[in-house]
């Protein structure tokens, strides 16, 4: 249906631009454009905003019957939506939530990836991913701050520092989400090296200024990270190349010299779709790659898996020698265990009892676990000093929150971390679409930053609404026993439980997207 693409720019405008009749409206209609931006989705013609498949919607008509609902939305009606599917708009009342949405609900017996596939082909369901099909992405700010926190926090716990100077980090993706991985590892302070074999992507992001250098050369590369490492010096490097080649050559590195040059390890390539672009085979190049998954997908699937199991050869002889290795949450574990590769615990008693931890498990779950997750904010004005006044409005409220007594050190190194985060943020030049931002708060301050951001409104230091939001790293937000319940062995991390505690608590407190 791309004839009935908009004939307009697609972005987040102010929202006194939408024709709404009501202001939470125009708002889902400012989430919703920014969602499409052509500068923040992956693939903005398919409806696609990140993680390869993660849909605002399954075709361009519904774009168009939504934003009409949206327009003629009242206080006293609610939109309901099924995987890019309006439902219609429903009689409701203005306590009750504006927007419900769900995507990918499927009978449990029809819930094979082969079902999906058809699925999904025909138009019916959808992977919404975490904020692309809830309209609430604000594009790669969100993973540079996950990512920054996850890495300052496994120096914590594996390194024993909070000075990740010096300190290597090797990963991998540079494309949607995973393009973040540069600036967080300047922002974190260490040395990150980043593969990609899209030419295409690893250059945007730097021209975008997220990776500092960059090189073809395996020779090259490791000359780069042994002279930032000596000077301690914090920079991203990106290397045109396949990861697999990237560690194989750090196992080279080790054997001849006896230096196991990388700290820290992880990856973010799209192994949650491993054989339909997320992972590509080594020794190729992305078009041989791609041709050959569509003329045999077979074949295709195969290298990608003996891509797979060199790629945790050389990961687990690093490990050996000193490096902390975590999934990222991206099924790189799982589909490396399918494909054969040694990642399982030598005692496991699970399928997802695995060697190395998911980051959830290990590093972010000791955050959670104090009642820290993500807290979002978006300046519906669009206006730049709209975004700079919440940043000084978040940093004062966290600045007063630290002087209170009874703070636990490790509470306490938590504000600090997003108290530094929100005070630099405009420098970073974080924003990729809509005026957005992002930090990591618990109960105490959220409600702090929100009566706060509410009474600058009311005092017009603010000029517009500012639409609230969470995602999928926040507290019992998402079911998924490879990351966020990963660590749950009682048999439950299978179990679509926790979904629960966010919608349920959020109607009745008036949350207007659930």
């Amino acid at each position: 249906m791309y004839r009935l693409i908009p004939n307009i720019e697609m972005k987040a405008y102010p929202i006194q631009e939408y024709p709404c009749k009501i202001k939470a409206a125009a708002c889902i209609m400012h989430m919703i454009m920014n969602n499409l931006n052509h500068i923040v989705a992956q693939f903005p013609h398919e409806l696609v905003t990140y993680g390869g498949n993660g849909q605002v919607f399954s075709n361009w008509a519904q774009f168009w019957i939504i934003m009409n609902y949206l327009s003629r939305m009242d206080n006293d009606q609610t939109l309901a939506m099924y995987s890019g599917h309006p439902q219609g708009l429903f009689p409701s009342s203005p306590a009750a939530p504006r927007l419900v949405i769900t995507n990918g609900m499927v009978i449990p017996n029809h819930s094979t990836p082969a079902d999906y596939d058809r699925m999904f082909a025909m138009g019916v369901s959808m992977y919404g991913q975490m904020t692309a099909g809830s309209y609430c992405y604000i594009g790669p700010q969100g993973i540079v701050h996950g990512t920054t926190i996850t890495v300052i926090n496994a120096g914590r716990k594996y390194l024993k520092s909070d000075d990740l100077r010096g300190k290597v980090f090797i990963t991998s993706g540079l494309g949607g989400m995973s393009g973040a991985q540069g600036k967080a590892a300047v922002i974190a302070g260490c040395v990150g090296v980043i593969a990609e074999i899209d030419e295409s992507a690893l250059n945007k992001r730097h021209k975008q200024g997220w990776i500092s250098e960059k090189t073809s050369s395996l020779d090259e590369l490791v000359t780069l990270i042994k002279y930032y490492k000596e000077k301690r010096q914090a920079v991203s490097i990106g290397y045109l190349g396949h990861i697999v080649d990237v560690w194989e050559k750090m196992v080279q590195v080790y054997r001849l010299e006896g230096i196991c040059l990388p700290d820290l390890g992880s990856d973010q390539t799209s192994c949650h779709v491993p054989f339909n672009g997320g992972y590509y085979p080594c020794d190729m190049s992305v078009a041989e790659a791609q041709k050959l998954m569509h003329s045999d997908h077979r074949r295709f699937k195969q290298l990608v898996q003996k891509s797979l199991v060199r790629h945790v050869e050389a990961i687990n002889e690093l490990s050996a020698a000193g490096m902390y290795f975590w999934d990222y949450g991206n099924a790189f574990l799982l589909e490396a265990s399918n494909a054969g590769a040694d990642v399982m615990k030598e005692d496991a008693i699970s399928s997802n009892d695995f060697r190395y931890p998911s980051y959830v498990q290990h590093i972010m779950g000791d955050i959670f676990s104090l009642g820290f997750g993500p807290f979002r904010w978006v300046c519906a004005s669009g206006e730049e000093s709209d975004l700079a006044m919440t940043d000084t409005i978040a940093a004062d409220v966290i600045i007063n929150l630290l002087k209170e007594k009874g703070i636990s050190n490790k509470v306490r190194e938590q504000y600090e971390d997003n108290l530094k985060w929100v005070q630099e943020a405009g420098q970073h030049q974080l924003v990729v679409g809509s005026q957005a931002r992002i930090l990591y708060s618990n109960q105490r301050g959220r409600v702090a930053i929100a009566i706060a951001f509410n009474k600058a409104i009311r005092q017009g230091r603010i000029s517009g609404p500012v639409i609230l939001s969470r995602d999928h790293h926040d507290v019992s937000g998402t079911d998924s026993p490879y990351r966020e319940t990963s660590n749950v062995y009682d048999g439950s991390a299978f179990c679509a439980g926790e979904y629960h505690k966010n919608p349920s608590p959020s109607e009745p407190r008036r949350c207007k997207f659930v």
